[in-house]
């Protein structure tokens, strides 16, 4: 008799299962209000916003990178790289008091990982998107990787 493979209530990670509000997306109000406020962010900085609106695309952008590391949205290497110093050069302007603003070639680079998250937004699953938080809150607290690997251990 053939016997069948015990399939663990646990996937490989150690996390428990999903339940399916988790398996969808966000419901579509939901991501244009959270892909509108990064829009305006993007405008504002295009002709001269505010700290917030540099930290709200910061934010998009790590977000940005974290989902598509979870297999939602491809983002190129060169495409980072180009949105990283866009907005390191925009927070260099902004605490130097030379304004919160991104040049053409900037905006460009940053508008280009805004439509990826937009996207990212209507279509990833909830727990890409929860992860992708989960990770973005605990840069902010000043988690290190190492510190992050013992918690979910």
């Amino acid at each position: 008799m053939v016997r069948t493979i015990p399939f663990s209530q646990r996937s490989q990670t150690g996390r428990p299962r999903r339940s399916k509000s988790m398996l969808l997306p966000i419901p579509r109000a939901v991501a244009n209000e959270l892909a509108l406020q990064v829009h305006l962010a993007l405008a504002a900085l295009r002709r001269g916003g505010t700290g917030d609106d540099a930290r709200a695309l910061l934010h998009a952008h790590v977000l940005a990178q974290s989902i598509a590391e979870a297999g939602y949205g491809v983002l190129e290497p060169e495409q980072v790289r180009a949105a990283d110093a866009a907005l390191i050069a925009c927070f260099e302007r902004g605490n130097t008091g030379g304004g919160w603003q991104l040049d053409e070639a900037g905006f460009e680079a940053v508008a280009q990982l805004v439509n990826v998250y937009d996207r990212q937004l209507q279509g990833a699953p909830l727990w890409a998107l929860t992860e992708a938080s989960e990770r973005l809150e605990r840069m902010g607290a000043g988690e290190t990787s190492q510190q992050a690997l013992r918690k979910s251990a």
